[in-house]
Protein backbone atom coordinates (compact mmCIF):
# COMPACT_ATOMS: atom_id res chain seq x y z
CA UNK A 1 0.00 0.00 0.00
CA UNK A 2 1.49 3.60 -0.88
CA UNK A 3 2.47 5.86 2.10
CA UNK A 4 0.30 8.42 0.90
CA UNK A 5 -2.79 6.26 1.11
CA UNK A 6 -1.51 4.23 4.58
CA UNK A 7 -1.70 7.49 6.00
CA UNK A 8 -4.79 8.43 4.83
CA UNK A 9 -6.58 5.38 5.75
CA UNK A 10 -4.94 5.93 9.46
CA UNK A 11 -5.86 9.38 9.87
CA UNK A 12 -9.34 8.74 8.11
CA UNK A 13 -9.71 5.67 11.27
CA UNK A 14 -8.87 8.00 13.44
CA UNK A 15 -10.83 11.16 13.00
CA UNK A 16 -13.63 8.86 12.36
CA UNK A 17 -13.88 7.38 15.78
CA UNK A 18 -13.29 10.82 17.08
CA UNK A 19 -16.39 12.15 15.18
CA UNK A 20 -18.12 9.17 16.27
CA UNK A 21 -18.41 10.70 19.95
CA UNK A 22 -19.89 13.96 18.17
CA UNK A 23 -22.85 15.27 19.52
CA UNK A 24 -24.90 18.32 20.43
CA UNK A 25 -24.01 19.62 23.90
CA UNK A 26 -26.75 20.42 26.47
CA UNK A 27 -26.22 22.00 29.73
CA UNK A 28 -25.88 18.49 31.46
CA UNK A 29 -22.10 18.95 30.03
CA UNK A 30 -21.33 21.49 31.97
CA UNK A 31 -18.59 21.00 34.71
CA UNK A 32 -19.89 22.86 37.60
CA UNK A 33 -22.82 22.44 39.19
CA UNK A 34 -25.16 24.44 41.58
CA UNK A 35 -24.88 23.00 45.36
CA UNK A 36 -27.06 25.01 47.61
CA UNK A 37 -29.46 27.78 47.29
CA UNK A 38 -30.72 30.68 49.18
CA UNK A 39 -33.92 30.14 49.20
CA UNK A 40 -34.34 26.62 48.08
CA UNK A 41 -35.49 25.43 45.21
CA UNK A 42 -39.13 25.54 45.36
CA UNK A 43 -39.11 26.41 48.53
CA UNK A 44 -42.00 28.41 49.80
CA UNK A 45 -41.47 31.37 51.98
CA UNK A 46 -43.58 33.35 54.52
CA UNK A 47 -41.98 36.64 52.63
CA UNK A 48 -40.57 38.27 49.45
CA UNK A 49 -36.17 37.84 50.04
CA UNK A 50 -34.08 40.73 49.60
CA UNK A 51 -31.18 38.48 47.82
CA UNK A 52 -30.42 35.30 46.89
CA UNK A 53 -27.71 33.29 47.28
CA UNK A 54 -26.57 30.03 44.53
CA UNK A 55 -23.52 27.97 45.61
CA UNK A 56 -21.25 26.32 42.93
CA UNK A 57 -19.19 23.31 43.11
CA UNK A 58 -16.61 24.93 42.02
CA UNK A 59 -15.01 28.84 41.78
CA UNK A 60 -17.58 30.64 38.91
CA UNK A 61 -17.32 34.36 36.75
CA UNK A 62 -20.89 35.62 35.67
CA UNK A 63 -21.33 36.47 32.82
CA UNK A 64 -22.69 40.24 32.58
CA UNK A 65 -26.26 40.73 31.96
CA UNK A 66 -27.04 37.23 31.84
CA UNK A 67 -27.82 36.69 35.74
CA UNK A 68 -31.66 38.20 36.26
CA UNK A 69 -34.46 37.39 39.34
CA UNK A 70 -38.10 37.97 37.97
CA UNK A 71 -40.89 38.62 40.37
CA UNK A 72 -44.54 37.06 39.78
CA UNK A 73 -45.34 39.87 37.69
CA UNK A 74 -42.40 38.79 35.15
CA UNK A 75 -40.53 41.97 35.87
CA UNK A 76 -36.86 42.02 36.98
CA UNK A 77 -35.80 42.88 40.59
CA UNK A 78 -32.48 42.23 40.69
CA UNK A 79 -30.37 44.77 41.63
CA UNK A 80 -26.60 45.64 39.67
CA UNK A 81 -24.43 43.27 38.85
CA UNK A 82 -24.38 40.24 41.47
CA UNK A 83 -21.28 39.66 43.69
CA UNK A 84 -18.94 36.74 43.23
CA UNK A 85 -16.73 34.52 45.71
CA UNK A 86 -15.17 31.76 44.69
CA UNK A 87 -18.24 29.36 44.22
CA UNK A 88 -21.04 31.58 45.82
CA UNK A 89 -22.81 34.22 43.92
CA UNK A 90 -24.84 36.80 45.28
CA UNK A 91 -27.95 38.68 43.68
CA UNK A 92 -29.61 41.83 45.72
CA UNK A 93 -33.17 42.24 45.17
CA UNK A 94 -35.64 44.92 44.98
CA UNK A 95 -39.24 44.72 46.55
CA UNK A 96 -41.23 44.23 43.42
CA UNK A 97 -44.23 45.73 42.97
CA UNK A 98 -46.55 42.45 43.30
CA UNK A 99 -44.50 40.73 45.82
CA UNK A 100 -46.44 37.34 45.99
CA UNK A 101 -46.13 33.87 44.07
CA UNK A 102 -43.41 32.49 42.23
CA UNK A 103 -40.02 34.05 41.82
CA UNK A 104 -37.67 32.66 38.73
CA UNK A 105 -33.64 33.23 39.59
CA UNK A 106 -31.64 32.26 35.99
CA UNK A 107 -28.37 32.73 35.16
CA UNK A 108 -25.32 31.85 32.90
CA UNK A 109 -22.24 31.75 34.56
CA UNK A 110 -18.36 30.48 33.13
CA UNK A 111 -17.16 27.78 35.82
CA UNK A 112 -13.10 27.68 36.47
CA UNK A 113 -12.79 25.31 33.84
CA UNK A 114 -14.17 27.23 31.33
CA UNK A 115 -17.61 25.45 30.66
CA UNK A 116 -20.07 28.56 30.08
CA UNK A 117 -23.26 27.31 32.38
CA UNK A 118 -26.66 28.29 32.54
CA UNK A 119 -29.83 27.31 34.34
CA UNK A 120 -32.60 28.37 36.31
CA UNK A 121 -34.58 27.19 39.57
CA UNK A 122 -37.93 28.95 41.56
CA UNK A 123 -38.56 30.06 44.91
CA UNK A 124 -42.39 31.31 45.96
CA UNK A 125 -43.77 34.05 48.39
CA UNK A 126 -46.59 33.06 50.06
CA UNK A 127 -47.36 30.46 47.45
CA UNK A 128 -46.44 29.51 44.09
CA UNK A 129 -48.35 31.30 41.31
CA UNK A 130 -50.38 29.23 38.94
CA UNK A 131 -48.44 30.22 35.76
CA UNK A 132 -44.59 31.28 37.02
CA UNK A 133 -42.89 33.99 35.06
CA UNK A 134 -40.32 32.39 32.09
CA UNK A 135 -37.28 34.31 31.17
CA UNK A 136 -36.94 35.27 27.43
CA UNK A 137 -34.07 33.21 26.32
CA UNK A 138 -35.04 29.56 28.41
CA UNK A 139 -35.59 28.07 24.68
CA UNK A 140 -31.87 28.66 24.05
CA UNK A 141 -29.72 25.91 25.54
CA UNK A 142 -26.64 25.33 23.20
CA UNK A 143 -25.90 28.12 20.67
CA UNK A 144 -22.25 26.58 19.94
CA UNK A 145 -24.06 23.88 19.00
CA UNK A 146 -21.14 20.88 18.09
CA UNK A 147 -18.30 23.58 17.55
CA UNK A 148 -17.27 23.51 21.37
CA UNK A 149 -16.74 19.44 20.84
CA UNK A 150 -15.60 19.36 17.31
CA UNK A 151 -12.82 21.96 17.97
CA UNK A 152 -12.05 19.88 20.72
CA UNK A 153 -11.46 16.62 18.90
CA UNK A 154 -9.57 18.19 16.03
CA UNK A 155 -7.32 19.72 18.55
CA UNK A 156 -6.54 16.25 19.79
CA UNK A 157 -5.98 14.66 16.10
CA UNK A 158 -4.00 18.42 15.53
CA UNK A 159 -1.55 17.22 18.67
CA UNK A 160 -0.54 13.59 17.07
CA UNK A 161 0.36 14.87 13.96
CA UNK A 162 2.18 17.58 15.56
CA UNK A 163 4.40 15.49 18.09
CA UNK A 164 5.20 12.47 16.56
CA UNK A 165 7.30 13.96 12.99
CA UNK A 166 9.53 16.40 14.42
CA UNK A 167 10.36 13.67 17.52
CA UNK A 168 11.66 11.13 15.18
CA UNK A 169 12.97 13.57 12.70
CA UNK A 170 15.36 15.09 15.25
CA UNK A 171 16.11 11.76 16.62
CA UNK A 172 15.66 8.66 14.52
CA UNK A 173 14.91 9.14 11.29
CA UNK A 174 17.22 7.64 8.82
CA UNK A 175 19.42 9.34 6.27
CA UNK A 176 18.82 8.29 2.96
CA UNK A 177 14.57 8.61 3.45
CA UNK A 178 12.56 11.70 2.27
CA UNK A 179 11.21 14.22 5.67
CA UNK A 180 9.20 15.78 3.21
CA UNK A 181 5.94 13.81 3.96
CA UNK A 182 6.92 14.29 7.97
CA UNK A 183 7.19 18.16 7.68
CA UNK A 184 3.96 18.11 5.31
CA UNK A 185 1.94 15.78 8.43
CA UNK A 186 3.59 18.32 11.51
CA UNK A 187 2.33 21.41 9.66
CA UNK A 188 -0.89 20.01 9.15
CA UNK A 189 -1.10 19.27 12.88
CA UNK A 190 -0.47 22.86 13.98
CA UNK A 191 -2.60 23.77 11.31
CA UNK A 192 -5.48 21.39 12.88
CA UNK A 193 -4.41 22.85 16.23
CA UNK A 194 -4.51 26.32 15.48
CA UNK A 195 -8.14 25.92 13.60
CA UNK A 196 -9.49 24.08 16.88
CA UNK A 197 -7.82 27.00 18.88
CA UNK A 198 -10.20 29.52 16.47
CA UNK A 199 -13.40 27.52 16.98
CA UNK A 200 -13.09 26.83 20.84
CA UNK A 201 -12.89 31.10 20.99
CA UNK A 202 -16.40 31.21 19.17
CA UNK A 203 -17.92 28.53 20.76
CA UNK A 204 -16.91 30.31 24.25
CA UNK A 205 -18.21 33.50 22.91
CA UNK A 206 -21.48 31.59 21.49
CA UNK A 207 -22.28 29.90 24.56
CA UNK A 208 -21.23 32.71 27.12
CA UNK A 209 -23.83 34.96 25.45
CA UNK A 210 -26.39 32.19 24.69
CA UNK A 211 -26.59 33.74 21.52
CA UNK A 212 -25.91 31.12 17.93
CA UNK A 213 -22.77 31.31 16.28
CA UNK A 214 -24.67 33.29 13.11
CA UNK A 215 -25.53 36.20 15.92
CA UNK A 216 -22.19 37.08 17.36
CA UNK A 217 -21.07 40.52 17.01
CA UNK A 218 -17.27 41.08 17.10
CA UNK A 219 -17.88 42.82 20.81
CA UNK A 220 -19.00 39.10 21.61
CA UNK A 221 -15.85 37.85 20.11
CA UNK A 222 -13.24 40.40 21.76
CA UNK A 223 -15.46 39.65 25.60
CA UNK A 224 -13.50 36.39 25.53
CA UNK A 225 -10.53 37.85 25.31
CA UNK A 226 -11.27 39.30 29.12
CA UNK A 227 -11.69 35.81 30.22
CA UNK A 228 -8.98 33.12 31.66
CA UNK A 229 -9.91 31.06 29.02
CA UNK A 230 -9.30 33.62 26.38
CA UNK A 231 -5.95 34.29 27.74
CA UNK A 232 -5.11 30.53 27.54
CA UNK A 233 -5.91 30.18 23.84
CA UNK A 234 -4.86 33.02 22.98
CA UNK A 235 -1.11 31.66 24.28
CA UNK A 236 -1.71 29.15 22.06
CA UNK A 237 -1.99 30.21 19.27
CA UNK A 238 1.13 32.24 19.60
CA UNK A 239 2.94 29.06 20.43
CA UNK A 240 1.17 27.62 17.48
CA UNK A 241 2.88 30.79 15.36
CA UNK A 242 6.54 30.12 17.11
CA UNK A 243 6.34 26.44 16.54
CA UNK A 244 5.48 26.69 12.67
CA UNK A 245 8.23 29.01 12.53
CA UNK A 246 10.41 26.65 14.06
CA UNK A 247 9.77 23.22 12.99
CA UNK A 248 10.67 23.07 9.16
CA UNK A 249 14.31 23.06 9.49
CA UNK A 250 13.84 20.36 12.88
CA UNK A 251 12.13 17.94 10.44
CA UNK A 252 14.73 18.51 7.94
CA UNK A 253 17.36 17.71 9.60
CA UNK A 254 19.46 20.91 9.39
CA UNK A 255 18.47 22.52 12.73
CA UNK A 256 21.05 22.92 15.26
CA UNK A 257 20.76 21.56 19.26
CA UNK A 258 19.29 25.33 20.06
CA UNK A 259 16.10 25.61 17.33
CA UNK A 260 15.85 21.31 18.72
CA UNK A 261 15.28 22.67 22.38
CA UNK A 262 13.32 25.67 21.53
CA UNK A 263 10.62 24.07 19.57
CA UNK A 264 10.65 21.67 22.48
CA UNK A 265 10.13 24.06 25.03
CA UNK A 266 7.23 25.50 22.80
CA UNK A 267 5.86 21.65 22.35
CA UNK A 268 5.70 22.01 26.05
CA UNK A 269 4.22 24.71 26.98
CA UNK A 270 1.59 24.44 24.20
CA UNK A 271 0.34 20.91 25.84
CA UNK A 272 0.49 22.77 29.07
CA UNK A 273 -2.41 25.14 27.69
CA UNK A 274 -4.63 21.91 27.56
CA UNK A 275 -5.21 21.34 31.30
CA UNK A 276 -5.43 25.27 31.82
CA UNK A 277 -8.73 24.86 29.56
CA UNK A 278 -10.38 22.13 31.46
CA UNK A 279 -11.00 20.25 34.81
CA UNK A 280 -7.59 20.10 36.56
CA UNK A 281 -8.23 24.23 37.04
CA UNK A 282 -10.71 23.21 38.88
CA UNK A 283 -9.53 20.14 40.67
CA UNK A 284 -9.11 20.44 44.69
CA UNK A 285 -5.44 20.33 44.12
CA UNK A 286 -5.20 22.68 40.89
CA UNK A 287 -0.99 22.69 40.64
CA UNK A 288 -1.24 18.55 40.50
CA UNK A 289 -3.79 18.01 38.42
CA UNK A 290 -2.50 20.77 36.10
CA UNK A 291 1.06 18.96 36.55
CA UNK A 292 0.02 15.24 35.83
CA UNK A 293 -2.65 16.35 32.68
CA UNK A 294 0.25 17.42 31.08
CA UNK A 295 2.60 13.99 31.95
CA UNK A 296 -0.76 12.55 30.41
CA UNK A 297 -0.92 14.53 27.59
CA UNK A 298 2.70 14.04 26.33
CA UNK A 299 2.68 10.64 26.93
CA UNK A 300 -0.26 10.09 25.10
CA UNK A 301 0.84 12.13 22.03
CA UNK A 302 4.77 11.06 22.24
CA UNK A 303 3.46 7.44 21.91
CA UNK A 304 0.72 7.64 19.33
CA UNK A 305 2.31 10.79 17.31
CA UNK A 306 5.44 8.82 17.37
CA UNK A 307 3.97 5.54 16.40
CA UNK A 308 1.71 6.88 13.69
CA UNK A 309 4.94 8.47 12.30
CA UNK A 310 6.48 5.18 12.02
CA UNK A 311 3.86 3.39 10.47
CA UNK A 312 3.38 5.38 7.81
CA UNK A 313 7.14 6.84 6.69
CA UNK A 314 9.74 3.80 8.58
CA UNK A 315 8.45 0.48 8.80
CA UNK A 316 8.02 0.69 4.66
CA UNK A 317 10.71 1.01 2.69
CA UNK A 318 13.54 1.24 5.12
CA UNK A 319 16.77 -1.25 5.29
CA UNK A 320 16.38 -3.90 7.44
CA UNK A 321 19.73 -2.73 9.21
CA UNK A 322 18.40 0.47 9.71
CA UNK A 323 15.09 -1.10 11.09
CA UNK A 324 17.30 -2.61 14.18
CA UNK A 325 18.86 0.26 15.30
CA UNK A 326 15.36 2.59 14.89
CA UNK A 327 12.81 -0.19 16.62
CA UNK A 328 14.86 -0.98 19.69
CA UNK A 329 15.16 2.96 20.62
CA UNK A 330 11.27 3.47 20.13
CA UNK A 331 10.59 0.20 21.89
CA UNK A 332 12.17 2.14 24.90
CA UNK A 333 10.42 5.67 24.11
CA UNK A 334 6.96 4.27 23.97
CA UNK A 335 7.70 2.24 27.28
CA UNK A 336 8.82 5.11 28.76
CA UNK A 337 5.30 6.97 27.10
CA UNK A 338 3.10 4.62 28.13
CA UNK A 339 4.35 4.57 32.00
CA UNK A 340 4.40 7.96 32.14
CA UNK A 341 0.36 8.55 30.81
CA UNK A 342 -0.76 5.33 32.99
CA UNK A 343 0.92 6.69 36.51
CA UNK A 344 -0.36 10.17 35.57
CA UNK A 345 -3.40 9.03 34.45
CA UNK A 346 -4.42 6.59 37.56
CA UNK A 347 -3.65 9.30 39.74
CA UNK A 348 -5.93 12.29 38.14
CA UNK A 349 -8.46 9.66 37.52
CA UNK A 350 -8.73 9.12 41.42
CA UNK A 351 -8.89 13.28 42.05
CA UNK A 352 -11.31 13.20 39.26
CA UNK A 353 -13.74 10.46 41.13
CA UNK A 354 -13.26 11.90 44.17
CA UNK A 355 -14.65 8.54 45.70
CA UNK A 356 -14.30 4.87 44.58
CA UNK A 357 -18.44 4.57 44.22
CA UNK A 358 -17.89 7.43 41.45
CA UNK A 359 -15.97 4.77 39.58
CA UNK A 360 -19.79 2.97 38.77
CA UNK A 361 -22.23 5.13 39.57
CA UNK A 362 -21.32 8.37 37.50
CA UNK A 363 -21.02 8.85 33.76
CA UNK A 364 -17.36 10.22 34.18
CA UNK A 365 -16.45 6.84 36.24
CA UNK A 366 -18.05 4.26 33.65
CA UNK A 367 -16.18 6.35 30.33
CA UNK A 368 -13.23 6.31 32.46
CA UNK A 369 -13.45 2.16 32.84
CA UNK A 370 -13.94 1.99 29.41
CA UNK A 371 -11.08 3.75 28.46
CA UNK A 372 -9.00 1.66 30.88
CA UNK A 373 -10.23 -1.57 29.20
CA UNK A 374 -9.31 -0.53 26.14
CA UNK A 375 -5.99 0.97 26.98
CA UNK A 376 -5.17 -2.33 28.33
CA UNK A 377 -5.98 -4.38 25.27
CA UNK A 378 -3.21 -1.88 23.65
CA UNK A 379 -0.71 -2.80 25.92
CA UNK A 380 -1.29 -6.30 25.64
CA UNK A 381 -0.56 -5.93 21.62
CA UNK A 382 2.53 -3.44 22.96
CA UNK A 383 4.11 -5.71 24.76
CA UNK A 384 3.57 -8.61 22.07
CA UNK A 385 5.27 -6.28 19.69
CA UNK A 386 8.33 -5.50 22.75
CA UNK A 387 8.99 -9.13 23.11
CA UNK A 388 9.34 -9.45 19.28
CA UNK A 389 12.00 -6.30 18.91
CA UNK A 390 13.99 -7.71 21.93
CA UNK A 391 14.75 -10.94 19.83
CA UNK A 392 15.71 -9.01 16.90
CA UNK A 393 13.09 -10.47 14.92
CA UNK A 394 11.10 -7.09 14.25
CA UNK A 395 13.40 -5.63 11.84
CA UNK A 396 13.31 -8.60 9.49
CA UNK A 397 9.22 -8.60 9.96
CA UNK A 398 8.08 -5.11 8.77
CA UNK A 399 4.55 -5.95 7.89
CA UNK A 400 3.85 -8.17 10.91
CA UNK A 401 5.04 -4.94 13.17
CA UNK A 402 3.13 -2.59 11.20
CA UNK A 403 -0.30 -4.76 11.68
CA UNK A 404 0.50 -4.43 15.18
CA UNK A 405 0.60 -0.63 15.07
CA UNK A 406 -2.72 -0.67 13.14
CA UNK A 407 -4.04 -2.17 15.63
CA UNK A 408 -3.06 0.09 18.65
CA UNK A 409 -4.36 3.06 16.46
CA UNK A 410 -7.47 1.53 15.71
CA UNK A 411 -7.99 1.10 19.23
CA UNK A 412 -5.96 4.13 20.53
CA UNK A 413 -8.10 6.23 18.61
CA UNK A 414 -11.25 5.22 20.38
CA UNK A 415 -9.49 5.68 23.40
CA UNK A 416 -9.30 8.91 22.02
CA UNK A 417 -12.63 9.59 21.31
CA UNK A 418 -13.58 8.62 25.26
CA UNK A 419 -10.85 11.37 26.17
CA UNK A 420 -13.00 13.88 24.63
CA UNK A 421 -16.08 12.89 25.57
CA UNK A 422 -14.88 12.74 29.48
CA UNK A 423 -13.28 16.23 28.77
CA UNK A 424 -17.40 17.32 28.52
CA UNK A 425 -18.27 15.22 31.39
CA UNK A 426 -18.94 16.44 35.10
CA UNK A 427 -15.80 14.55 37.01
CA UNK A 428 -17.21 11.83 39.15
CA UNK A 429 -16.43 13.61 42.37
CA UNK A 430 -19.13 15.88 41.65
CA UNK A 431 -21.80 13.31 40.57
CA UNK A 432 -24.88 13.41 43.12
CA UNK A 433 -24.18 16.68 44.11
CA UNK A 434 -27.57 18.82 43.14
CA UNK A 435 -29.14 21.66 45.56
CA UNK A 436 -31.57 19.71 47.47
CA UNK A 437 -35.53 21.27 46.59
CA UNK A 438 -38.54 21.50 49.09
CA UNK A 439 -40.97 18.85 48.68
CA UNK A 440 -44.40 20.03 49.35
CA UNK A 441 -47.69 17.65 49.98
CA UNK A 442 -51.07 19.30 48.93
CA UNK A 443 -51.60 21.94 46.24
CA UNK A 444 -50.49 25.56 46.77
CA UNK A 445 -51.08 28.64 44.59
CA UNK A 446 -51.18 32.21 43.76
CA UNK A 447 -53.71 34.05 41.54
CA UNK A 448 -53.84 36.98 40.47
CA UNK A 449 -57.12 39.20 39.55
CA UNK A 450 -57.18 42.61 38.28
CA UNK A 451 -58.04 43.45 42.41
CA UNK A 452 -56.41 41.25 44.05
CA UNK A 453 -53.93 38.79 45.01
CA UNK A 454 -55.15 35.52 46.26
CA UNK A 455 -53.26 32.61 47.63
CA UNK A 456 -54.78 29.39 48.91
CA UNK A 457 -53.36 25.88 50.06
CA UNK A 458 -55.54 22.23 49.68
CA UNK A 459 -54.75 19.59 51.85
CA UNK A 460 -53.92 16.65 51.60
CA UNK A 461 -55.12 17.40 47.87
CA UNK A 462 -56.85 13.44 47.84
CA UNK A 463 -59.43 12.36 46.72
CA UNK A 464 -61.84 10.00 49.09
CA UNK A 465 -61.46 12.70 52.26
CA UNK A 466 -61.77 15.27 53.71
CA UNK A 467 -59.18 18.22 52.51
CA UNK A 468 -58.61 21.86 54.44
CA UNK A 469 -58.51 25.00 52.35
CA UNK A 470 -56.84 27.98 53.27
CA UNK A 471 -57.59 30.99 51.16
CA UNK A 472 -55.86 35.14 51.70
CA UNK A 473 -56.20 37.71 49.87
CA UNK A 474 -53.91 40.53 49.90
CA UNK A 475 -53.05 43.79 47.62
CA UNK A 476 -50.55 44.17 44.75
CA UNK A 477 -48.68 45.42 47.49
CA UNK A 478 -48.88 42.16 49.92
CA UNK A 479 -51.22 44.07 52.51
CA UNK A 480 -53.70 42.35 54.43
CA UNK A 481 -57.15 42.78 52.27
CA UNK A 482 -60.51 42.56 54.38
CA UNK A 483 -63.23 39.99 52.30
CA UNK A 484 -66.80 40.89 53.03
CA UNK A 485 -67.98 37.58 51.50
CA UNK A 486 -66.52 34.59 50.31
CA UNK A 487 -67.54 32.46 47.51
CA UNK A 488 -66.05 28.60 46.35
CA UNK A 489 -66.88 26.27 44.37
CA UNK A 490 -65.05 22.71 42.75
CA UNK A 491 -65.83 21.10 39.39
CA UNK A 492 -64.44 18.20 37.37
CA UNK A 493 -66.21 18.74 33.96
CA UNK A 494 -64.80 15.61 32.16
CA UNK A 495 -66.82 13.33 34.87
CA UNK A 496 -69.90 15.20 34.81
CA UNK A 497 -69.85 16.31 38.54
CA UNK A 498 -70.78 20.33 38.29
CA UNK A 499 -69.86 22.97 40.34
CA UNK A 500 -70.07 21.94 43.95
CA UNK A 501 -70.35 24.92 46.34
CA UNK A 502 -68.18 25.02 49.62
CA UNK A 503 -69.17 26.53 52.99
CA UNK A 504 -66.21 29.24 54.14
CA UNK A 505 -65.73 30.07 57.50
CA UNK A 506 -63.59 33.59 58.18
CA UNK A 507 -60.71 33.11 60.59
CA UNK A 508 -59.73 36.32 59.80
CA UNK A 509 -60.73 38.97 57.87
CA UNK A 510 -58.73 38.58 55.05
CA UNK A 511 -58.34 34.72 55.57
CA UNK A 512 -61.10 32.17 54.98
CA UNK A 513 -61.12 28.50 55.48
CA UNK A 514 -63.01 25.50 54.02
CA UNK A 515 -63.02 21.75 54.34
CA UNK A 516 -63.75 20.44 50.71
CA UNK A 517 -64.34 16.68 50.05
CA UNK A 518 -63.50 15.62 46.40
CA UNK A 519 -65.43 12.73 45.86
CA UNK A 520 -62.80 10.91 42.66
CA UNK A 521 -59.23 11.86 41.68
CA UNK A 522 -58.71 14.27 38.44
CA UNK A 523 -58.06 17.60 37.31
CA UNK A 524 -60.60 20.13 39.44
CA UNK A 525 -61.85 23.56 38.57
CA UNK A 526 -61.37 25.90 41.36
CA UNK A 527 -63.36 29.21 41.38
CA UNK A 528 -62.49 31.64 44.59
CA UNK A 529 -64.52 34.79 44.68
CA UNK A 530 -64.10 37.51 47.27
CA UNK A 531 -66.20 40.37 47.51
CA UNK A 532 -64.07 43.22 49.48
CA UNK A 533 -66.76 45.97 49.27
CA UNK A 534 -69.79 46.86 47.94
CA UNK A 535 -69.43 46.93 44.73
CA UNK A 536 -66.05 45.33 44.38
CA UNK A 537 -65.77 42.06 43.89
CA UNK A 538 -63.22 39.66 41.95
CA UNK A 539 -62.89 35.60 41.25
CA UNK A 540 -59.90 33.68 40.13
CA UNK A 541 -59.95 30.28 38.59
CA UNK A 542 -57.71 27.56 38.63
CA UNK A 543 -57.32 23.89 37.81
CA UNK A 544 -55.76 21.53 40.90
CA UNK A 545 -54.47 17.97 40.80
CA UNK A 546 -56.30 15.73 43.32
CA UNK A 547 -54.84 12.57 43.50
Amino acid sequence: MPTRTRAAVLLGLILATLCAALGPTSPAAAHAVVVATTPQRDEVLGYAPREVLVTFSEPIAAVPGRVQVLAPDGKRVNVGDPEVRDGTMRIALRAADRPLGTYLVSYRVVSADSHPISGSFTFAAGAPSATPPVPADAAVESPAGTLVPAAKYLGYLGLLLAVGPPLLAATLWPRRRSRRGATVMALVGLGLVAAATVGTWVGQAAQVVGAPVGRLSMADLRAVADTDIGLVLAVRLALVCLAAALLPTVTRGTAGRWRAGALAAVGLAGLVTWPLAGHPVAAPVPPVSIMLTTVHVAGVTVWLGGLLTLTVFLLRGTHERVLARILPVWSRWATLAVAWLVTAGIIQAAIELGRPSALLGSTYGRLLGAKAALLAVVLVVAAGQRRLIRRRAAAGQPRRVARAAGVELAVTAVILALTAMLVQTPPGRTAGTVAAGVAREGVAQSLTTDLFTLQFDIYPAAAGTTNSLHAYVYTPQAKELPVAEWTITAALPEAGIEPITVDVLALEPHHGSAAIHFPVAGEWTLRIAARTSEIDRSTATTTVTIR
